[in-house]
């Protein structure tokens, strides 16, 4: 019969370097013959008993576990990044090109309808915000860009974003566009907009808005 001490030390190194918990039978194959895996588990389990790994028995099958009553340590919190939809970067490049923009004018520039979860998503992540009302019927609010939305994209300035010449040259553009084809100027003077009230709420005037619309 195998040294019960040296069968443990087999026993041991077998769990530790197993990908799945392993049977009985499973350590038994692999051992030389006279050992008494019975035992060695045993004692195995006795001797890591409150220590930071356990022997756990699940289903008859042996592994090695981290101490339930320091699992926490084990836990890791990340920040998971999100990518953005394809109506969401539709809506910031609008904003950030046609600001001070209205949703109905970001409706009008992407020809479909703008959901409030688009809009609520982008101010939600700093890289929009509500920047004023429209001197027109309604007061429609206005949104803009953020400094989060600069130094996201590493620009110094609006003044920075890509004109045309650097989007056609990225694909970004056709290169076959139409005479007097221009790109909004985001830096441009405004004269027809007032700075929002205090309070202001964003979902009552989206609601006014969809109305209204």
């Amino acid at each position: 019969m195998r040294d019960p001490y040296e069968t443990e030390r087999m026993v041991e190194a077998l769990l530790f370097a197993a990908a799945e918990p392993l049977s009985a039978a499973d350590l038994a194959r692999r051992l030389p013959e006279g050992c008494d895996v019975g035992r060695a588990l045993a004692a195995l389990r006795i001797a890591y008993e409150g220590r930071g790994v356990v022997l756990q028995c699940v289903a008859e099958c042996w592994r090695f576990v981290t101490a339930e009553d320091l699992a926490a340590l084990m836990t890791e919190e990340r920040a998971v990044e999100k990518r953005l939809s394809k109506a969401a970067m539709e809506t910031l490049a609008i904003i950030a090109y046609h600001q001070p923009v209205t949703r109905a004018e970001i409706e009008a520039v992407r020809g479909v309808g703008l959901s409030r979860g688009t809009l609520d998503l982008l101010l939600e992540i700093g890289w929009v915000r509500l920047r004023g009302r429209r001197r027109t019927p309604g007061r429609p609010v206005t949104f803009a860009t953020t400094d989060a939305f600069l130094t996201h994209f590493a620009l110094a300035s609006l003044a920075d974003l890509p004109g045309a010449r650097e989007m056609k040259a990225q694909g970004l553009l056709s290169l076959d566009l139409p005479a007097g084809f221009t790109i909004p100027d985001p830096t441009a003077p405004v004269t027809d907009e007032d700075p929002l009230e205090p309070g202001h709420e964003f979902h009552q005037d989206f609601m006014d808005e969809a109305e209204a619309g």
